[in-house]
C-alpha cells in the first residue's frame, strides 16, 4: 500500500483516534417499539412466568434490543430489523451449536414448539439468557484483555470451520452499493468524501488476496460486543449480526482496530493481541503479509457504514446511538501511514 494519506472534510485532529480517557456510553437505538402484551406473548411462547419489567437497551444501530424481566428472571430480547426469518432461525441454530463447543455467548433459547424464533410485529424475535458482565471503554482496555479477545476470536475461526456461511453484508459489491445510496442523497456533508473513499475502497479491494483461508467470522467483535466478569475473564461474546463467510485475518484486523487504537494504535494492545490469536489458530506466512489489506478493507467498512446507519439515519424511535465515521478513515490513514512493514512491527513488538 502507498504511504500517502488524504484528510477529509471535518476530519478530527490527527492523532485522536478515540479519546482514551473517555468511557462511551451509546444512548437507546429502538427502531421497533413493543408494548408489554406483546412481550408477554414471547413469555407464553417460551413457558416462562409473568412479565415484570420490560426495557429498551442502549446498544446497536441494526437490531432492537430489550431487557425483559419474566417471573423474576432477566433475560434479553432482540427484534431482528434486517434479518428474515430464515435468516434469524440460521443465527440462532449457529450461535446454539457455537456455544456448544465452549465458545461463550449465549444461544436462543428453545419455545415450547422446539423453534428458536418468534414474530413479533412481523419481525423475527430471538429470547437468550441474560449474561452479567461489564463493557470496557477504551482507557481500560489492558494488554491482557487483547490477548484473551485475540484468543476467543481464533475460538470462534476454529469452532465454526465447519459452518455453512452465508455471504456477508459488507462485501465489496455491498459497500459500492453503499456509497452510491449515499452519493444519491446529495447530502452537502459528503460530496467531498464519497469519491475519496470510493477510491480508497477500490485500491484496497485489489490489494486483497482471494486465496487467503476463510469461513465462518463475527465480523464485528468490538468493545460493546464483549462482557468482562469481575475477575478478568471473558463472560460473553454477544452479537453475531454480522457473522458470514470471510478471511480470518479480515477478523483480526477489525478487532485490532476496534481494541487496539486510542490517541494512535498502541503496538502492546496490537502485539498481545495477535499473540492471543496465534496461541489457538497460528496465522500462516500469507495470512501475515495480507494484514495491511485486510485492515484496510475493514476500516473502509466500518468508515461506510458509520455514515450510513449512523450519519444518515434518522428512522430511530428513541434517543439515538451516534458512532463517528470519521474515526474508521483515520485508521484507514495510520495503516496506510505505518505501511507493511510498519504494521509487521506492530502487531510482532
Amino acid at each position: 500500500m502507498a504511504n500517502s494519506v488524504a484528510a477529509l472534510p471535518g476530519q478530527p485532529k490527527s492523532g485522536d483516534f478515540d479519546d482514551p480517557s473517555r468511557c462511551y456510553r451509546g444512548a437507546m437505538a429502538v427502531l421497533t417499539a413493543i408494548d408489554p402484551s406483546e412481550a408477554q406473548e414471547i413469555a407464553k411462547a417460551h413457558g416462562l412466568g409473568d412479565l415484570r419489567s420490560l426495557e429498551g437497551i442502549a446498544a446497536g444501530s441494526v437490531n432492537s434490543n430489550f431487557s425483559v424481566v419474566l417471573g423474576g428472571v432477566r433475560f434479553f430480547l432482540r427484534v431482528y430489523e434486517e434479518r428474515d426469518l430464515a435468516g434469524a432461525r440460521g443465527e440462532a441454530a449457529m450461535l446454539e451449536r457455537l456455544a456448544r463447543t465452549g465458545v461463550p455467548t449465549p444461544a436462543p433459547l428453545r419455545r415450547l414448539d422446539g423453534e428458536h424464533v418468534s414474530v413479533l410485529r412481523g419481525k423475527p424475535a430471538a429470547l437468550l439468557p441474560w449474561r452479567q458482565g461489564s463493557m470496557r471503554c477504551q482507557a481500560a482496555v489492558t494488554p491482557n484483555d487483547t490477548r484473551l479477545v485475540g484468543r476467543e476470536l481464533a475460538r470462534i475461526h476454529v469452532a465454526g470451520a465447519t459452518e455453512a456461511c452465508e455471504l456477508g453484508r459488507f462485501r465489496y459489491e455491498d459497500l459500492r452499493g453503499r456509497l452510491r445510496a449515499i452519493e444519491k442523497r446529495a447530502d452537502g456533508r459528503f460530496v467531498e468524501v464519497v469519491p475519496r473513499v470510493s477510491d480508497a475502497l477500490n485500491r484496497a479491494h485489489a490489494a486483497r488476496d482471494t486465496g487467503l483461508p476463510h469461513g465462518l467470522i463475527h465480523g464485528d467483535l468490538f468493545r460493546d460486543n464483549v462482557l468482562w466478569n469481575e475477575d478478568g475473564a471473558v463472560s460473553a461474546l454477544l452479537d453475531f449480526e454480522s457473522a458470514s463467510e470471510g478471511t480470518y485475518a479480515y477478523d483480526l484486523m477489525v478487532c485490532v482496530l476496534s481494541w487496539c487504537v486510542g490517541r494512535d494504535l498502541d503496538a502492546r494492545l496490537a502485539a498481545s493481541m495477535r499473540a492471543g490469536y496465534e496461541s489457538v489458530r497460528p496465522l500462516s506466512d500469507r495470512e501475515r503479509r495480507a494484514l495491511p489489506a485486510e485492515g484496510a478493507f475493514a476500516a473502509l467498512r466500518f468508515t461506510i457504514t458509520r455514515i450510513t446507519d449512523y450519519a444518515l439515519r434518522s428512522d430511530v424511535a428513541g434517543p439515538r446511538v451516534v458512532k463517528d465515521w470519521r474515526r474508521f478513515w483515520m485508521r484507514h490513514e495510520r495503516l496506510l501511514a505505518l505501511g507493511p512493514e510498519g504494521l509487521a512491527r506492530v502487531l510482532d513488538s
